[in-house]
């Protein structure tokens, strides 16, 4: 009896593992979207969480089709890169070498500009910075040219949520795992299942996504930058008020 329900068990754990990841996909067409990044408020003060997004938003008499997380912060909440938002940049370029997944190079740049959205190599954007709309700088690249990153293992026993950005054309495809997967099965979905020949890693563990049309309503972590699609939402509220 007991071997009969340890090799269940393990026939159960064996089928789990080999099931295939799910996960949530979120389209924006950046020809209609208003696609946006955010950090503050307008006194400021930082926003840190989606849902206080989304209230924020309201207070405008718009709200949030979707958001998430939108790249990798320092412990006072600050990008550690590159960060453009209408235009303006409010933290530079980081091209310094460093521990984690933020300086695992390549990384880069997902970008929006008068020609689209772009995924680039970091050290590339300079080049392209005139015009850029909003930008933020996380890493590593999980694809570039269509090549999966060098040093991503297939094997790997690092699973987490994970969040990252895809491009094909026009599209932007914003992508959160449902299943804790590796690198290399993330960046594999963006290559093979949505077509993308460039997509850049925003993070993992704390990834969040923000799509009240899904019924996700993500708290989770504190956040730095924040990444959505903003649509007109009815009258205008007092953020202050329950």
């Amino acid at each position: 009896m007991k071997a009969g329900f340890l090799f269940a068990l393990a026939a159960f754990f064996g089928l789990a593992h080999a099931r295939e990841p799910r996960y949530t996909v979120m389209r924006v067409d950046t020809r209609s979207d208003d696609l946006r990044l955010f950090l503050r408020d307008e006194q400021g003060a930082p926003l840190h969480r989606l849902k206080r997004l989304d209230t924020w938003l309201k207070s405008q008499g718009k709200r949030l089709r979707f958001a998430m997380n939108a790249g990798m912060y320092e412990p006072d909440y600050a990008p550690v890169g590159l960060y453009v938002a209408d235009g303006r940049q409010l933290a530079p370029l980081n091209l310094a070498e460093g521990e984690g997944n933020f300086y695992l190079k390549p990384n880069g740049v997902f970008l929006l500009g008068a020609d689209g959205p772009q995924v680039v190599e970091s050290s590339r954007y300079p080049a392209l910075a005139s015009g850029v709309r909003l930008a933020t700088q996380s890493g590593p690249l999980l694809l570039q040219q269509g090549a999966i990153h060098p040093r991503f293992d297939p094997g790997s026993k690092s699973r987490q949520i994970r969040n990252g950005v895809g491009v094909d054309g026009e599209i932007a495809y914003f992508v959160i795992s449902d299943d804790p997967v590796n690198l290399y099965e993330f960046a594999q979905y963006f290559r093979d299942r949505l077509k993308c020949s460039d997509a850049l890693y925003l993070d993992g563990a704390i990834s969040s996504l923000y799509a009240p049309g899904l019924g996700r309503r993500a708290s989770g972590a504190k956040l730095g930058p924040m990444i959505g699609v903003v649509e007109q939402g009815g009258e205008p509220t007092d953020p202050k008020r329950k």
